[in-house]
């Protein structure tokens, strides 16, 4: 699947969980940028990714972000 295609195909809504207070919210991913910061509406916490991870979503997101989910689908058998 080409880039373009997996983009296209790629779950754009997520759910972000705060580590701190447990708070639930909906988030859209933007298509041409990165999220490295955002704000718990919950207890203001500053929400930063995890080590190893390279955004909020993959690291508190119910849905990893677009280029992980291509990165998955390429690699599956």
């Amino acid at each position: 699947m080409n880039a373009t295609a997996c983009a296209a195909s790629s779950e754009m809504a997520s759910t972000l969980t705060c580590p701190n207070c447990g708070w639930s919210w909906p988030l859209t991913m933007p298509t041409d940028a990165c999220l490295w910061r955002t704000a718990c509406p919950g207890c203001a916490a500053e929400l930063t990714p995890l080590p190893g991870r390279c955004c909020i979503f993959c690291s508190y997101g119910s849905v990893s972000c677009p280029p992980v989910q291509c990165q998955t689908v390429e690699e599956s058998p």
